[in-house]
């Protein structure tokens, strides 16, 4: 996989509540008017929420895991009483605190109605990546009970589906390690002024599999595939011919003229609904070619515009 930038540079944990802070934060003191910015950490058990959340604790975020969710308005009040030490808060919440989970639809109107900038990440991974990692660890499914790791990934799939639904950002980890999870977490948060919108432009292949985590997906197959082309078949669409003969054809250069227009005009309505994430999916037979060439184009248009935007080419390299 391969992850670039186009912004002008190119296991889980027990059943308490675990605390952890990369500032030296103290909740005593008189109350401060600036509320904490807030970042709900959720999804699937084994899907990376322990490393998203060392990644923000590691650019300066105050961590809390496993906290129950009737206890996060709480937690910001301690925030806003810290005299500024504790601007940041990500809190980890997941099925390991299920008793609290009904919860947390709640904590989530209250944090709203007090005028909480809140942002909900979610960790999402392929069923089969998370029977494999859950195997080489030894380690059962918090609930699988007496039935199989597969039965307690169904059930925390259904458990979760409202939550994922309201997420603003959604990373799918299944070809992810470790470094590319945290260079995802990077893109999205180290920035010290964070842009209105941010967009991450994902080359795939289709035969493949569609990306879970797309808000929008575009199909390349209607240009001609420069893996018929002898000389070119061996270089991907980072190769300057490569992309010149993509956009040579009939078509190319008015489909992104009209829809980088076209994402401008989604891109308006999100930040008027207070989406602050995109995940754009180009696709073409191998992910290889065509949507490479064009996800390059596409995310060069982007930043161009002012969105600060993450280039992913999921599938190049697997043939």
């Amino acid at each position: 996989m391969n992850v670039n930038r186009h912004d002008g540079q190119q296991g889980q944990g027990g059943d308490g509540a675990q605390v952890s802070t990369g500032t030296n934060g103290d909740t005593a003191g008189p109350p401060d008017a600036a509320i904490p910015e807030l970042v709900i950490i959720s999804g699937m058990s084994g899907a990376g929420r322990s490393t998203a959340a060392k990644c923000l604790e590691d650019l300066g975020w105050f961590v809390v895991d496993n906290l129950p969710p009737a206890l996060i308005p709480t937690m910001v009040e301690l925030g806003a009483r810290s005299q500024g030490n504790v601007a940041r808060i990500a809190v980890v919440v997941d099925v390991r605190g299920r008793r609290f989970f009904d919860n947390l639809r709640e904590s989530l109107s209250d944090l709203d109605t007090r005028g909480v900038t809140r942002r909900i990440v979610f960790l999402e991974s392929s069923d089969d990546a998370l029977v494999r990692r859950f195997e080489s660890v030894r380690r059962p499914h918090p609930l699988q009970g007496d039935g199989r790791i597969v039965d307690g990934i169904a059930a925390e799939r259904e458990l979760l589906r409202e939550l994922r639904g309201d997420a603003d950002l959604v990373i799918d980890t299944s070809s992810l390690n470790v470094h590319e999870l945290r260079a995802k977490m990077d893109a999205q948060f180290a920035g010290e002024e964070e842009p209105e919108l941010r967009a991450t432009v994902m080359s795939f292949g289709f035969k493949y599999g569609l990306p879970v985590d797309a808000d929008l997906v575009v199909d390349m197959r209607f240009l001609p595939n420069p893996h018929w082309v002898p000389e070119l078949r061996p270089y991907t669409g980072l190769n300057e011919e490569v992309s010149a003969y993509v956009f040579n054809q009939p078509g190319a250069k008015e489909f992104i003229d009209r829809y980088s227009e076209l994402l401008q005009l989604i891109a308006a309505g999100y930040r008027r609904e207070g989406k602050r994430y995109v995940t754009i999916a180009v696709g073409c037979t191998g992910g290889k070619h065509r949507s490479v060439a064009t996800s390059e184009k596409l995310a060069a248009r982007l930043a161009s515009q002012g969105v600060e935007t993450v280039v992913v080419h999921r599938d190049m390299g697997r043939e």
